[in-house]
C-alpha cells in the first residue's frame, strides 16, 4: 500500500487548522499531524485558543514516544519565541522529529524564518511550501493584519434580483433563512462588523451573532462621522455582546460635548477622528487586535471602503424578489459581480450568493 503525499497530510493538518476558527485570534489558525516512517498517523491537533497550546504541542503529546524518527506536517512555520506558551521548534527537536514539513514561513516578525532555521541548525531536515497557497487563504485575516497592519476586510451586500439593497428609508428584509443562517455563521467567527450610520437609522439592527455559538466578544464598529445615530439605537443595549465603537469627527463631538458624555458613560467607545480617513480608521481597528472585518453596509460607506483600497474579499447575496426602485447597491460591487463567472454563484435556499477575492478582477476596480 503506497504511503500518503505531503501534500495529503498537510490537507488533513489544514481541515485540523479549522477547528480554531473564531477562537485564535490574536493568534493564527494552525493544525498539526505527526506521522511514523511506515505512514501511521501518531498525533494530532490543533491550536484551538489563544495562550492554549499551540498544534505542534498537542500532536507531539499524543504522539508520545512514537514521534522519534516521524514526520510532522504543520500549516505554518513552528514559533522560536517565548510568548503565552514556550518555543515550539525546541519541544520538536526534543521529541526526536526527524523532518518538518510546513505550508507556509510565518511572517510574525518574532519568527519570519528563524523556526526554519533553528531546526535545520539542529539536524532537523525542513521542507516548506506544501499547501502554501490553502494555508495562506486559511489565514487570511492574521496575514493581512501582519502584513499590511489593517483587518482582513470581507465586503458583503445583500439586494434585491434587480440590484437594490432596500426600499428608501424603510427597512427591507430581502434575505432567506438559509441565507440568515449562512450570514449568522460568518458572524459567530469574523472579530468586527461595521456598518455606516445611515443603516443604523434605517434598518436598526441589534449586530449580534444569532445561532451559532460565539466564543469571544463581537466588536460592532458604526462609521457615523456627524453623529447622527439616535439614542434609542439597539445596537447601544448589546454591551453584554461585545464593544461597540462610534468612529465619529472630533468636532462633531466638540460641537455637543454633554451628548457624547453620555455616550461613554453608557460603555460606549467613541473614536474620534479629525478627517474621514478610513485608512486611519482600518489601522486604529488593527492595532487593538482586529484581524478581521466584515463591512455590512450600507452603500455609501461600502464604495468608501473600495475607493481606499481596503477590501480584501467581496460577498454578494441575490434575492430572488425584485423591488422596482430603492437603494441600488454601491457601483463598485456591481461591475464586480459583473465580470465573476457563472461557477462562483451557490445557491442559499432561495437566493444566490456571488463571492470572490476582490484582487480577482483587477481592472474593473473604480
Amino acid at each position: 500500500m503506497a504511503l500518503l503525499t505531503d501534500a495529503a497530510w498537510m490537507a488533513r493538518a489544514l481541515a485540523l487548522a479549522e477547528r480554531g476558527r473564531g477562537r485564535t485570534a490574536p493568534n493564527p489558525l494552525v493544525g498539526a499531524v505527526v506521522v511514523s516512517p511506515g505512514g501511521v498517523v501518531v498525533g494530532q491537533g490543533a491550536h484551538l485558543v489563544a495562550g492554549g497550546p499551540h498544534a505542534e504541542v498537542v500532536a507531539l503529546d499524543a504522539a508520545g514516544e512514537h514521534g522519534r524518527g516521524a514526520t510532522l506536517y504543520c500549516t505554518l512555520e513552528p514559533c522560536c519565541h517565548v510568548g503565552r506558551t514556550g518555543p515550539c521548534v525546541e519541544r520538536i527537536a526534543a521529541a526526536g522529529v526527524r523532518r518538518v514539513v510546513t505550508a507556509m514561513q510565518d511572517p510574525n516578525p518574532h519568527v519570519d524564518g528563524r523556526g526554519h532555521a533553528w531546526l535545520r541548525a539542529h539536524g532537523v531536515a525542513v521542507d516548506t511550501g506544501v499547501g502554501g497557497l490553502e494555508a495562506a487563504r486559511q489565514n487570511a485575516p492574521f496575514l493581512t493584519w501582519i502584513r499590511a497592519n489593517r483587518p482582513w476586510t470581507v465586503l458583503k451586500t445583500v439586494t434585491s434580483a434587480d440590484g437594490f439593497v432596500g426600499r428608501r428609508g424603510e427597512r427591507t428584509k430581502l434575505s432567506s433563512p438559509v441565507a440568515d443562517r449562512w450570514m449568522q455563521r460568518q458572524r459567530a467567527w469574523i472579530d468586527a462588523l461595521v456598518v455606516g450610520a445611515q443603516t443604523l437609522i434605517v434598518d436598526d439592527p441589534v449586530l449580534t451573532a444569532r445561532g451559532p455559538v460565539r466564543a469571544r466578544p463581537l466588536t460592532r464598529v458604526i462609521v457615523d462621522w456627524r453623529g447622527r445615530t439616535p439614542p434609542g439605537a439597539r445596537v447601544w443595549s448589546t454591551l453584554s455582546a461585545g464593544p461597540v465603537i462610534m468612529v465619529v469627527l472630533d468636532s462633531t463631538v466638540q460641537a455637543d460635548p454633554a451628548r457624547f458624555e453620555a455616550m461613554r458613560a453608557r460603555g460606549i467607545h467613541l473614536d474620534l477622528q479629525s478627517s474621514r480617513d478610513l485608512g486611519v480608521v482600518a489601522r486604529g481597528l488593527a492595532s487593538a487586535g482586529v484581524q478581521s472585518v466584515l463591512l455590512e453596509g450600507g452603500p455609501s460607506l461600502q464604495q468608501a471602503w473600495l475607493d481606499a483600497g481596503l477590501v480584501d474579499h467581496l460577498q454578494w447575496l441575490m434575492a430572488s424578489a425584485e423591488l422596482g426602485e430603492g437603494v441600488p447597491m454601491a457601483a463598485g460591487v456591481r461591475r464586480w459581480c459583473a465580470g465573476m463567472p457563472d461557477e462562483s454563484r451557490q445557491p442559499l435556499g432561495d437566493d444566490w450568493l456571488i463571492e470572490g477575492p476582490w484582487e480577482s478582477v483587477e481592472g474593473r476596480q473604480p
